[in-house]
């Protein structure tokens, strides 16, 4: 398995247990909104509901977010090389590498930190079909690209 490969499914699968969870939790919330409104009544019980509606939706978001994220990464060919950065792009720049996909955690593969970004990110924007050679600066520090994978 590639470098590339081992990054797009670490990511995978970090991405699937959140989704996992964040189903878990919506279920559990509507379970207990099922079960509380069988023996409840009055203000205290229109209150305890409308809260965990209003948590289920945060959580919905959070789902549908995740999805999204997981969406791009199953649409990126880890066996594609390009010579211009385009998203699925893993660039070296100065020791540092990033993975230009979604605006995902931190990782480490073979112990090397990988940071993945979103091409809509301002570092993203200002990557997005570069090439190796060229420089770009973040906070005040030159950068410049070694390669791209």
């Amino acid at each position: 398995m590639t470098f590339k490969q081992k990054i797009v499914q670490h990511h995978l699968v970090l991405l699937q247990d959140k989704i996992d969870v964040f189903r878990d939790m919506i279920s559990g919330l509507a379970e207990d909104a099922q079960n509380d409104a069988k023996g409840s009544a009055g203000d205290k019980h229109e209150t305890a509901l409308s809260m965990m509606h209003l948590e289920q939706e945060k959580l919905s978001a959070k789902l549908q977010e995740a999805l999204q994220m997981k969406a791009i990464l199953e649409k990126i060919d880890a066996t594609a090389t390009t010579s211009k950065i385009a998203v699925g792009s893993v660039i070296k720049t100065n020791g540092m590498y990033l993975f230009m996909s979604a605006a995902l955690p931190k990782i480490a593969i073979d112990g090397v930190n990988v940071i993945a970004l979103s091409p809509q990110s301002p570092l993203g924007v200002k990557l997005m079909g570069g090439g190796i050679g060229e420089t770009f600066e973040i906070n005040s520090s030159k950068y410049t690209i070694e390669t791209i994978d």
